[in-house]
């Protein structure tokens, strides 16, 4: 007896997500695969823009690059495509110019925050941030408000803070750093 073969979805791509209507929701590709995901809280919202005043600030201060907001897509890979937007991103200055295209960023950035919302699984986290490492990217923050840490990932470790701890930009954004309670609100 002869089976019929399962037929895959047909992927789409960063093109295709272009045409996309929101309808309410942010949509990111991975490899071709389409995920919708619902606008973020308050806490989740509040969070992302303290960071993202700090970092920019601190940026812009120094002309150090261009910061991006949650609606900026990153295309990271083609064929199948992969375009992600995370809550913030940095690019430095040397590599700004290759950012400044109509469409979505066809590079990494040199960070990324990612702030958690309460229907994150950590597993999905954790796959999300080592993604954006192998993608290239030199600094990843994933800010959970919900148990006030940070967890930042670098291509040679991550670290958990918390508490009385720090962000520091390392060698991404030199001279950066902001006390975790500055988060919080």
């Amino acid at each position: 007896m002869s089976t019929a073969p399962a037929l895959q979805p047909a992927l789409m791509t960063a093109e295709q997500l272009v045409e996309l209507p929101d309808a309410g929701k942010r949509h990111e590709l991975v490899e071709g695969v389409l995920l919708s995901m619902a606008p973020a809280g308050g806490r989740h919202g509040s969070t992302g823009a303290r960071l993202l005043i700090r970092v920019g600030t601190f940026v812009e201060d120094r002309d150090l690059g261009d910061v991006f907001t949650a609606e900026t897509g990153f295309l990271l890979r083609r064929d199948p495509d992969t375009v992600r937007a995370p809550d913030v991103a940095f690019i430095a200055s040397d590599r700004v110019a290759e950012a400044r295209v109509p469409g979505f960023i066809p590079l990494a950035p040199d960070l990324v925050a990612e702030v958690v919302s309460p229907s994150d699984r950590a597993t999905d986290v954790t796959a999300k941030a080592l993604a954006w490492l192998d993608a290239g990217v030199r600094l990843v923050w994933v800010v959970d408000p919900e148990t006030r840490t940070v967890t930042v990932y670098r291509p040679d470790g991550v670290r958990v803070l918390r508490g009385a701890d720090a962000l520091d930009g390392g060698d991404v954004l030199p001279g950066f750093t902001l006390p975790l309670t500055g988060l919080w609100g």
